[in-house]
């Protein structure tokens, strides 16, 4: 009985993919494997501090703010997310009336506008040469936070001028300062 080439060729794929799973799961994890690398680094400190030796190290290390910038912006896209989410499950439903739709139309375009405005403003102030800028918008009102060592009355009114030429006028702007 000959096999057809279509079925040759089936059970050559599947052997080979049985054949590199079973090489996966009984390998040794790469060194080059993040988690591997991050459990070496962690070994080392420990070690070093039981000798007492210094020991350079060539990790990036990111500042306390910017990890805070970061995760400011991650938790303000994940609530975004999730409102439209909801304002898409919403436009879904058939039990909305035109009126509705609109409505959870114009929130969704609302929300895609303030997403976009914030990320404009922060990269305009970025390029004025401060190191990181993070701008959170509410309603009419905007608070902008920026990472500079040196601020005063002059900067925070170039900013504010900035947004109003950018951004409209809010009723609210509010300039912070961090080191």
């Amino acid at each position: 009985m000959l096999l057809k080439k279509q079925t040759v060729w089936l059970l050559t794929m599947l052997s080979l993919v049985v054949v590199l799973s079973v090489y996966y799961v009984t390998s040794d994890p790469k060194k080059s494997d993040m988690a591997a690398v991050d459990k070496n680094n962690a070994k080392n400190v420990a070690q070093d501090k039981n000798t007492g030796k210094k020991k350079t190290n060539m990790n990036v290390v990111t500042e306390p703010s910017d990890e805070v910038f970061e995760q400011i912006r991650l938790d303000r896209q994940d609530a975004r997310s999730k409102e439209r989410d909801e304002l898409t499950n919403k436009l879904a439903s058939t039990d909305l009336s035109a009126d509705e739709r609109s409505k959870a139309l114009d929130e969704m375009q609302k929300l895609t506008e303030a997403a976009q405005t914030e990320k404009v403003i922060e990269n305009l102030i970025k390029s004025k040469g401060y190191e990181d800028v993070l701008v959170r918008l509410d309603n009419n009102s905007m608070k902008i936070t920026v990472k500079s060592k040196d601020h005063d009355k002059k900067a925070a009114n170039q900013i504010l001028r900035l947004v109003s030429e950018e951004a409209g006028n809010f009723q609210k702007v509010a300039v912070d300062f961090e080191p």
